[in-house]
């Protein structure tokens, strides 16, 4: 599949974002990767020599609707074989729905759940038709039915809702064949998810790559892990 595709990653400034930049680059993508910060632009540039397909670096905020529409115009000409929305924030503060600021739970929800959507409703009309693929980050922690736990209680909440949305994207797509993807990464060793994790961003994004290039084509919307198993709604 990788063969002269093109790939625009939305959060990409490090961790995961940044792997699945890499690895798609890697496979002869040409990617089109977005950052917020300068920090971020220089870990991308950092790639450019490696082999592979061709990095384009551009910067937007996913909850800045003016910065997508910018985005939106300066990518007119493109037309993407994937689009994968990469956001996620977790709370500074005691994750729970007791005792977090009501600011901070709009944010998480806003960031991590309809952003992630309306970015995607934006470039919907470039992704490419019957083999494209649109993919959020999830999170098996978005899973309702294996939650049987109080851990991350908003974030966990905010990657379900994301589910759902995205459900209702994929509904919405009327008679265009994309497939549409929640993806869960497993536990990985980034910011968020800490040196004890299980897995590499390497391992992770290997296998999410792999997943991404198995179900192209197929015109169907699931919530699957990095390992291409489905994940329990």
């Amino acid at each position: 599949m990788a063969e002269n595709h093109t790939g625009l990653v939305v959060g990409a400034s490090r961790g995961l974002g940044l792997g699945l930049a890499a690895e798609l680059k890697s496979r002869g993508w040409n990617v089109v990767a977005t950052v917020r910060d300068q920090a971020g632009e220089r870990r991308l540039r950092g790639l450019a020599d490696k082999p592979g397909g061709e990095i384009v670096v551009e910067h937007v905020d996913i909850n800045d609707d003016a910065e997508i529409a910018g985005l939106r115009r300066r990518l007119d000409g493109h037309l993407f074989d994937l689009v994968f929305v990469n956001a996620g924030i977790a709370l500074p503060e005691p994750d729970d729905a007791a005792s977090a600021s009501r600011a901070s739970a709009a944010a998480i929800f806003l960031t991590n759940a309809v952003a992630p959507i309306r970015l995607a409703r934006v470039f919907v009309d470039r992704v490419r038709d019957g083999s494209g693929i649109i993919a959020f980050m999830s999170s098996g922690l978005g899973s309702v039915a294996d939650k049987t736990d109080r851990y991350a209680e908003l974030y966990s909440a905010s990657k379900a809702a994301l589910n759902s949305l995205s459900r209702s994207f994929a509904a919405g797509l009327g008679r265009r064949r994309i497939t549409v993807l929640a993806v869960a990464p497993g536990w990985v060793r980034t910011d968020m998810g800490g040196p004890g994790a299980s897995l590499s961003v390497e391992d992770s994004t290997r296998g999410i790559v792999d997943v991404l290039e198995a179900r192209a084509g197929t015109g169907r919307h699931g919530f699957v892990d990095y390992c291409g198993r489905d994940v329990a709604w």
